[in-house]
């Protein structure tokens, strides 16, 4: 019996290199794919696959985020996620999320497929490449001191990513279909909630917490 797999990477180019690894894997097999964090959900929740093999940044709706919101309705299904970053805050913000593995994208093929073993196996992974002790450290200072992006309602996180990808009020509220007063009032509370007094600040937070990169 085959893995069945969905795949979320919002780089066409990308995602048909990493398809390629995957169909190329014994007992693998790629039943979807997705450009972004809505389409993910909405194929994982029709096709109900073994594995989501999911990027984190991508514009429109986030990979972590869209593991936030899967999580909870498919306990079954396994979610590695894939990323050019390897910071202790994108390590823990995705586990957080419920992800089982974290792999970057430039890993050898090899290490693609052993990830999958473990993940399909119920075992977390983590890229060779990440310390596990330095990310331990990390987890026990956010344990004393907390990170507020965790705390943020879903739709906070989704105008913080959008005002972090240059969007502006009109455009935000155009998008969400909602009046430009209401993302005004979100933007306020986004501010005091992560205590940060201008939009370069959110967007170098956005940044840093994995909620975009610097090359969306």
């Amino acid at each position: 019996m085959s893995t069945r797999i969905v795949l979320a990477d919002d780089h066409a180019l990308v995602r048909s290199g990493i398809k390629s690894l995957l169909m190329a894997m014994p007992g693998i097999e790629v039943v979807g794919e997705a450009d972004d964090g809505n389409a993910a959900i909405e194929l994982t929740e029709k096709l109900k696959p073994d594995v989501v093999v999911m990027d984190i940044a991508m514009k429109g709706m986030n990979g972590l985020e869209a593991v936030r919101r899967l999580r909870a309705e498919h306990p079954a299904t396994k979610f590695l996620m894939l990323s050019m970053y390897g910071s202790e805050e994108y390590v823990m913000q995705a586990l957080n999320a419920g992800a089982n593995g974290y792999l970057f994208k430039d890993s050898a093929a090899y290490e693609l497929e052993k990830a999958l073993i473990e993940v399909i196996h119920g075992r977390q992974y983590l890229d060779s490449h990440i310390s596990r002790d330095a990310l331990d450290l990390y987890m026990k200072k956010v344990a004393q001191d907390g990170t507020p992006v965790e705390v943020l309602t879903p739709r906070q996180r989704e105008i913080l990513q959008l005002i972090a990808e240059g969007n502006n009020t009109k455009e935000i509220a155009y998008r969400l279909n909602v009046s430009a007063k209401t993302i005004e009032t979100h933007r306020a509370q986004l501010m005091e909630r992560l205590e940060i007094r201008d939009v370069p600040g959110l967007v170098r937070y956005a940044i840093r917490t994995g909620l975009t990169t610097s090359d969306k």
